[in-house]
């Protein structure tokens, strides 16, 4: 019996290379952005990418659709949209995170003899992807994901305060839900303790998830010294008194160093 010949790839048709064009289009006016360019007009990124405004237009419709571009209603300019961010801390939890610091949460489990949760920023508030128990088996939260509003808990105010203004005033007009009367509900009140965080190097959260519970956290950089994740340590109130907090402060901030560290972050 002959050989039987390998198929030949069909070569794209005109729909396929007008769809990798569009595509080609969207990266290049994704691309005109960056931190020195947050904010630009439609007529600068029909300058920069040297395409017509109708179809410039037409691709910031398409991915203000998608979420991956925003419009400043008052001034007209035009951001990157919150699902970039979504997607950038999905690739960061590809990374493995919770396995490069798994030891860290079981160790600081044991340490303070607390809860111990670790989280990623997905563009809205702190996915927990790992829990460390001091008295049981670790428990990994892969089967059921847990998130941490950025204004109310120690783990999410931790890389709250750390994110770019415009994200906080974005998530922050999403509502800032009122669940104890310990909770600041106004992004004013928030961007105070957010002040204060950065200054002293860690959140607290008294009571303001949740009556009863108190906990302690801070951030934790990518190799680039970004904040997209955090760690905190929680227990009951009665125990987690403000002594406790501040004692345990120094210990929790270490280990989120130390995972930085572990990271690749090599800065102060």
């Amino acid at each position: 019996m002959a050989p039987i010949a390998p198929a030949v790839p069909a070569a794209p048709s005109a729909d396929d290379k007008n769809r990798i064009q569009s595509y080609r289009r969207m990266m290049d006016v994704l691309q005109c952005f960056s931190t020195a360019a947050r904010r630009l007009t439609l007529a600068q990124i029909a300058t920069a990418t040297q395409l017509p405004r109708p179809t410039v237009h037409r691709i910031l419709g398409a991915l203000k659709e998608i979420g991956f571009i925003e419009q400043d209603v008052k001034g007209g300019g035009y951001m990157l949209g919150i699902g970039l961010y979504e997607l950038g801390s999905l690739s960061l939890a590809n990374m493995d995170l919770h396995r490069e610091a798994q030891p860290f949460v079981d160790q600081l489990a044991r340490q303070c003899g607390a809860s111990v949760h670790l989280g990623i920023f997905n563009g809205h508030a702190v996915v927990l992807i790992e829990r460390g128990e001091a008295d049981e088996p670790r428990k990994r939260l892969s089967a059921r994901l847990e998130t941490a509003p950025i204004h109310c808990t120690g783990v999410g105010k931790a890389v709250g305060a750390f994110l770019p203004d415009e994200v906080v005033q974005r998530v922050a007009a999403e509502g800032l839900q009122g669940y104890t009367p310990h909770t600041l509900t106004t992004l004013a009140a928030l961007q105070r303790d957010y002040a204060k965080i950065r200054k002293r190097g860690y959140a607290l959260d008294n009571e303001e998830l949740q009556l009863f519970v108190r906990c302690v956290a801070a951030p934790i950089r990518n190799a680039s010294g970004r904040v997209f994740a955090g760690i905190s340590v929680s227990g009951p109130a009665d125990r987690m008194t403000a002594d406790l907090q501040q004692q345990l402060a120094p210990i929790v901030v270490e280990t989120a160093a130390a995972i930085s560290r572990h990271l690749g972050f090599s800065g102060g």
